[in-house]
């Protein structure tokens, strides 16, 4: 919404809008970034989910405990709730899910807020300020370069989010119960129930790896707008 409102500003100021420009590669490739942008930020920053226990313990029969976690994953201040207020006789201590997987995933979300917002200034630029981008040199070759480092940023975020995200489906899964104190303690049972499926976080390292894609096709087309390729 505020890259169509820049641009119905720029046509309300009288600025010529050339949309011919979005068909072309350069500008074509910007719009994908920025939509692929968007699916990182949806899919992964917007993440709920739940991992599920049935415990048994004296007095209380498949009674069912839940650990709600989200995006960042900060999986290690996540508790499950009690089987019931007396806590199995007193058995049953806060148990928490094992891992904070914060850094990775914020640094993914938020390289894709980065790249949604360069991408938007982008395309206003190339639609209304085309004429300005071509006479400045400075210009192309400062595109060039933040073209070139976000390129890397993906490749080096997605790879660490893909292997970040292995770990939380393990951290979440059916092996949590071997961790748990509470379940081996005299007349308690736990059984691993269910956990929400993750397919909206598969999602987005797909949308990662598409983002590394694009962006490092890109460098060819803003390389051939500078000085260096003349």
């Amino acid at each position: 919404w505020l890259l169509l409102a820049a641009l119905v500003l720029l046509m309300m100021v009288g600025l010529r809008v050339d949309f011919g420009l979005l068909l072309e590669p350069l500008g074509f490739i910007k719009v994908l970034e920025w939509i692929f942008s968007i699916f990182v930020f949806a899919t992964c920053g917007s993440f709920r989910g739940e991992t599920t226990l049935l415990v048994s313990c004296k007095g209380v029969a498949n009674r069912t405990v839940t650990a709600a976690f989200a995006y960042p994953f900060r999986l290690n201040t996540v508790v499950f709730s009690a089987p019931d207020p007396n806590h199995c006789g007193g058995t049953w201590t806060d148990v928490y899910l094992v891992g904070d997987f914060s850094s990775s995933a914020q640094f993914f979300v938020t390289l894709a807020a980065l790249a949604l917002l360069y991408s938007s200034v982008a395309l206003v630029v190339y639609v209304g300020y085309k004429h300005v981008y071509q006479q400045n040199a400075k210009l192309p070759l400062a595109d060039l370069a933040v073209t070139v480092i976000t390129a890397f940023l993906w490749l080096a975020s997605t790879f660490a989010w893909a292997a970040t995200l292995a770990d939380i489906k393990v951290s979440t899964g059916a092996n949590i119960i071997l961790g748990i104190a509470a379940c081996k303690a005299p007349a308690t049972t736990c059984r691993f129930a269910s956990v929400s499926s993750m397919k909206s976080l598969n999602v987005s390292v797909v949308s990662g790896l598409l983002n590394m894609v694009l962006w490092g096709g890109n460098i060819w087309f803003v390389y051939k707008d500078t000085k260096l390729h003349n």
